[in-house]
């Protein structure tokens, strides 16, 4: 199977990493906070300290990872903080993820967010695989129906993977 990243996405997150446990893949999620490493491996993920608003943090995490998911539908804080996980830091991610293994990126296209920050992320990652040829799958299910968005996760994840 795969080596899947997960970039945020909290409590969701965790549940998506045991789905994609119980399916073989090795998961691999990030945390801006080290104390919750605990939680992700008891999650059964490897837990990864990183920032997404630091794109250099997380390159590290990218080792032998096929597949991204950039998790980023309920971020919270600045909204101008927030609007960049979807414009300059997703952008940036995806110039860097041109020289790494990873072969397919999921967008978190939907959530709580700024509506305008999911247009744009959406546009942003439409360009990049277009310029880059990395496939892309849209997540569009609502995080708040945690079982339909797993299952929703689940199914991106596999179709990048032409499971």
């Amino acid at each position: 199977m795969a080596r899947v990243l997960l970039v945020g996405g909290g409590c969701r997150a965790l549940a998506l990493a045991g789905d994609l446990r119980g399916s073989g893949h090795a998961v691999r999620a990030t945390t801006r906070d080290p104390a919750r490493a605990e939680a992700i491996r008891a999650a059964g993920a490897e837990p990864y300290v990183g920032d997404p608003d630091r794109i250099a943090t997380l390159m590290g995490a990218l080792t032998g990872v096929t597949v991204v998911c950039w998790l980023m539908g309920t971020a919270s804080g600045d909204r101008e903080d927030v609007f960049a996980l979807h414009d300059t830091r997703l952008r940036m991610l995806w110039e860097k993820l041109v020289d790494t293994p990873v072969r397919g990126v999921v967008y978190e296209a939907a959530g709580s967010v700024d509506a305008g920050a999911l247009i744009r992320g959406e546009a942003v990652a439409r360009v990049a695989h277009e310029t880059w040829r990395i496939p892309l799958a849209y997540l569009r299910a609502d995080p708040a129906d945690r079982p339909a968005w797993i299952a929703a996760a689940r199914a991106a994840v596999d179709e990048l993977l032409g499971l």
